[in-house]
């Protein structure tokens, strides 16, 4: 099958593999979609994503597709089912399972990232991964469960109660997620800080009351400017340690500061205690996904959220590498994978 595997930072080849093996417990999916997320460019860089990567691997964790094949244990699905992947699988028995923390695992699996992913034809994954689409969600939007899980977990641990006042740094996937999950969490106004005009002229569409280019705009000026003088949320979605400082300097008294964007894993930030003090800030990072893939595939089932408009090509294997080595294209907002195209 064609497959694209990681050899190493900067290394990554489409070439022939052979079919995974069913598992008597495993599903043999035929992909369609799989998305391209940020974790997927800081492992092609050489960088931790949220899981370490043992070349050659399959990357791709973000996926949707056919049921090819079921084994001989499999009761809930069968072939010619539509389907979409969570792709970190807990053992169920070690600490942090048995405690609740189960993305925490000691033994997790990863497809995508331990394990082979969805940038193949074919992958094969332990039933208790899959989950049906519904009948009018695409294959792309089925795709975008696994981030939507994501951004629901990181929006839970926000706080967000009906009337807050919300700041999302960064427009693109995330970001737009975050903009759309904080007004269903009853945001009574949500702002977005994004340099792109694209970007945010889909996030005006999908909801931010005010959009801000930060790179020439005063963002408090405008935040007070639109009557969002207490910012009791900021979710930074970039990832860098610049606009990690900036959302702490947006937030305001008792506010969230919810540090959602996957940095790399050495770099720093400086932090002002005595402003943290000052204003009783809480400082969160959001880890994966747990819990969270039904709710996030329903969002997108009963169409409550918008996991389209962002999406810029979907294109085929041989793409894949100039998405992952060049910003440019990435900026234009999200690629999706689809084996099947040339």
């Amino acid at each position: 099958m064609k497959s694209a595997v990681f050899y190493g930072k900067h290394d990554l080849r489409v070439e022939e593999r052979e079919m995974p093996k069913v598992g008597p417990k495993d599903v043999l999916i035929r992909v369609k979609a799989c998305g391209v997320c940020g974790t997927d460019v800081h492992i092609y860089e050489g960088d931790k994503g949220a899981a370490e990567v043992t070349p050659p691997t399959i990357l791709g964790h973000e996926f949707s597709g056919v049921v090819a094949q079921v084994g001989a244990q499999v009761t809930r699905y069968r072939v010619g089912d539509r389907v979409c992947i969570d792709p970190n699988c807990y053992c169920g028995a070690c600490e942090a399972c048995r405690n609740g923390v189960a993305h925490y695992c000691e033994h997790m699996i990863g497809y995508g990232t331990t394990v082979n992913g969805g940038f193949a034809e074919y992958c094969a994954v332990d039933e208790r991964q899959v989950y049906r689409l519904g009948d009018h969600t695409t294959f792309e939007q089925g795709a975008m469960t696994e981030p939507v899980a994501c951004c629901l977990h990181g929006i839970d641990l926000c706080g967000i109660r009906p009337g807050h006042q919300v700041a999302v740094i960064g427009g693109g996937m995330i970001g737009l997620l975050m903009v759309q999950l904080a007004r269903l969490a009853g945001a009574a106004k949500v702002a977005l800080l994004e340099p792109v005009e694209s970007k945010r002229e889909i996030g005006r569409k999908l909801g931010a009351d005010v959009c801000i280019d930060p790179t020439c705009e005063d963002a408090k000026a405008r935040l007070k400017e639109a009557g969002m003088t207490w910012i009791h949320t900021v979710i930074e979605c970039v990832g860098r340690p610049s606009t990690i400082e900036q959302a702490i300097e947006l937030a305001g008294n008792k506010a969230v500061v919810m540090m959602f964007g996957l940095t790399k894993p050495d770099e720093t930030i400086s932090v002002k205690p005595y402003q943290i003090f000052q204003k009783e800030l809480e400082l969160k990072a959001s880890y994966i996904n747990p819990y969270t893939q039904k709710r996030a595939l329903d969002l997108i089932d009963s169409g409550r959220i918008d996991v389209s408009s962002m999406v810029c090509e979907v294109a085929g294997l041989s793409k894949l590498e100039d998405v992952l080595s060049r910003p440019e294209l990435r900026a234009k907002g999200k690629y999706i994978i689809s084996p099947e195209k040339a």
